[in-house]
């Protein structure tokens, strides 16, 4: 999945369970954790794979569920120390959702193969397309396809919601000051 795919079903996802549970949009520091969240298994294993060789692919060591598994509670325990519990819960939000976004569509018709990456290093890596770097995966890797098109149907959603529910997190980026952002 791209990255605005990923952003989009993390910040549906999570605006939902605001909105359920607390009645209101998303604040503006877990909006961001959320995002960051959202990009950090592609942030770790991409560059690692592509850019140095270090891992055997795209989707290995920050998309492995046992990297999860140690990451789930190391966030919740430093975050509640910081008193910062709800920034931690976005972060991982956005994480897992990353996680589960991956999966691809072939795994729905069975082939689970593709989906190996989740018990990685237990299972080996499904084989991947040589890769030299970022800029060859956006003009070579891939592909421009109805699977594509959805994603950017869900990021559209995704930004009309985020703009209703009133940018939350873009002041703290240096968005315009206008605009009611939650804090």
């Amino acid at each position: 999945m791209w990255p605005w795919g990923h952003l989009a079903v993390a910040y549906l996802l999570y605006t939902v369970g605001s909105h359920r549970r607390f009645g209101r949009p998303p604040r503006a520091v877990p909006a961001i954790a959320l995002a960051v969240g959202s990009q950090t298994p592609d942030l770790i294993d991409k560059p690692l794979a592509w850019n140095f060789g270090i891992l055997p692919g795209g989707r290995t060591l920050a998309h492995s569920l046992f990297v999860a598994a140690l990451l789930v509670p190391a966030v919740l325990l430093v975050t509640d120390r910081l008193e910062g519990r709800a920034v931690g819960v976005a972060f991982l939000v956005g994480y897992c959702s990353h996680l589960l976004a991956d999966i691809p569509p072939a795994v729905l018709s069975g082939e689970f193969a593709h989906a190996a990456y989740f018990l990685w290093p237990v299972l080996e890596q499904p084989p991947e397309a040589p890769v030299a770097g970022i800029l060859d995966a956006i003009l070579h890797y891939y592909a421009l396809g109805p699977y594509e098109w959805v994603q950017f149907g869900l990021f559209a959603v995704a930004v009309l919601v985020w703009y209703r529910d009133g940018l939350p997190g873009l002041r703290l980026l240096g968005g315009r000051p206008g605009r009611r952002s939650s804090a």
